[in-house]
C-alpha cells in the first residue's frame, strides 16, 4: 500500500529530514524526479523518492558533487567506482592538508622568516622522486667516491630517510627539518668529517672485516661508568679509558700511546656534533623508527676522560 502512495513535497520533507527548499533543489535538477503532480500543479512523489534523497545525501556529506550523484542515482554509475575515485581524490586532499598542517606548525614553533617559510613550504611537497634525489645529493657529498665500498653501502641506508606515502604530521614536519639539514653545507662538511675519520680507521685497519665500531665500544664502556657517577678524571676512570683505547688501538693495529689517545678524543667530538644527534632523531620519526638513544653523555665523559690523560 505504501508503494502506491504519492508525497507532497511537504510530506517528503518531513520523512527524510530535509527541507522543502532542498527537495525543490535536487528535483529542478532532476536529481530526484516528482512522480506525478496534483490537480494544483504541486509536485508528487513516490516512496523510492525517499530511498534516492537519503542516498543523495549520504553521498553529499561525503563530499561528492551534485553530477556525479545524478549519475550513481541514475545507475550511469556503479557506486563502488565512484567511491573508489573520490577516496582516491580525499586522500590527494589529506595528504596536501597534512603538509599544510605540518608546515604551519613549523613556522609557528620556530618563529621563521617568510623566506624559511618558503624554503620549507617546498620541501613538504616534493615529490618522492624529488625526495630522493635530494638525500641522493646529500650522501653523495658525504660519502663522494666511498659509495660503493661494502663498509659504507649499510651506513648509506641507515642515513636515508623513506616518506610513507601517508605521513602523519610529524613525519612531515620532521622530514622538512632534515631536508633543510642535508642541504646546510657545514652539516655536510661534518658528517663529510665523520666519514673520512671512519675510511681512515679502515685502511689502518689490519683487519679483514670491519670489528665494532669505536663509537659503539666506548658507549659499552663508558657508559655504566658515567651511571656510576665515575669521575673522568679519577683514577677509577683509567682501566675504563684504557679499556676502550686498547680496542681502538687493536682497530688501527698501532699502540696505545698518547697520540693514539689524542686522535680518538678528536674521533669522538666530530661524532659527538649534536647535529648528528638531531639527524638521525629526525631520521627514526620520519622513518617510524624507535627514538635512537643519546650518547652524548657518554662521549662527553669519553672525551674528557681521554683530554685529562693527553695533557702535557
Amino acid at each position: 500500500m505504501d508503494g502506491d502512495t504519492l508525497y507532497s513535497i511537504g510530506e517528503l520533507a518531513r520523512r527524510t529530514g530535509l527541507t522543502v527548499k532542498t527537495i525543490r533543489f535536487y528535483s529542478d535538477r532532476g536529481i530526484v524526479a516528482p512522480t506525478d503532480r496534483s490537480p494544483a500543479g504541486y509536485r508528487l512523489y513516490g516512496i523510492d523518492a525517499v530511498a534516492r534523497l537519503d542516498l543523495v545525501r549520504t553521498l553529499r556529506e561525503l563530499g561528492l558533487d551534485l553530477p556525479t550523484i545524478r549519475k550513481v542515482v541514475d545507475r550511469e554509475l556503479s557506486l563502488p567506482e565512484v567511491a573508489a575515485a573520490h577516496a582516491e581524490a580525499l586522500a590527494v586532499q589529506i595528504r596536501v592538508l597534512r603538509l599544510r598542517r605540518a608546515v604551519l606548525t613549523a613556522v609557528a614553533e620556530r618563529g621563521s622568516t617568510p623566506e624559511e617559510t618558503e624554503l620549507m613550504h617546498r620541501l613538504a611537497q616534493l615529490s618522492e622522486d624529488e625526495r630522493r634525489r635530494l638525500i641522493g645529493d646529500f650522501l653523495d657529498a658525504v660519502f663522494g667516491d666511498l659509495d660503493s665500498a661494502p663498509a659504507f653501502a649499510g651506513v648509506m641506508r641507515s642515513m636515508t630517510p623513506e616518506l610513507p606515502d601517508s605521513p602523519e604530521a610529524e613525519q612531515v614536519q620532521a622530514w622538512v627539518e632534515l631536508a633543510e639539514m642535508s642541504l646546510d653545507p657545514d652539516f655536510r662538511a661534518a658528517v663529510r668529517r665523520m666519514v673520512q675519520y671512519l675510511a681512515a680507521e679502515q685502511a689502518l685497519s689490519n683487519m679483514p672485516r670491519p670489528g665494532r665500531d669505536i663509537a659503539a665500544a666506548v658507549r659499552d664502556l663508558a657508559g655504566p661508568a658515567l651511571t656510576a657517577g665515575i669521575d673522568p678524571a679519577s683514577p677509577q676512570a683509567d682501566p675504563i679509558v684504557a679499556a676502550f683505547t686498547a680496542h681502538y688501538a687493536h682497530l688501527l693495529g698501532r699502540p696505545d700511546d698518547i697520540e693514539l689517545r689524542l686522535r680518538l678524543a678528536t674521533r669522538l667530538e666530530s661524532v659527538n656534533d649534536p647535529r648528528r644527534e638531531r639527524y638521525l632523531q629526525l631520521l627514526a620519526v620520519v622513518n617510524g623508527w624507535p627514538a635512537p638513544e643519546s650518547l652524548a653523555p657518554v662521549f662527553g665523559w669519553s672525551i674528557e676522560a681521554l683530554r685529562v690523560r693527553t695533557r702535557q
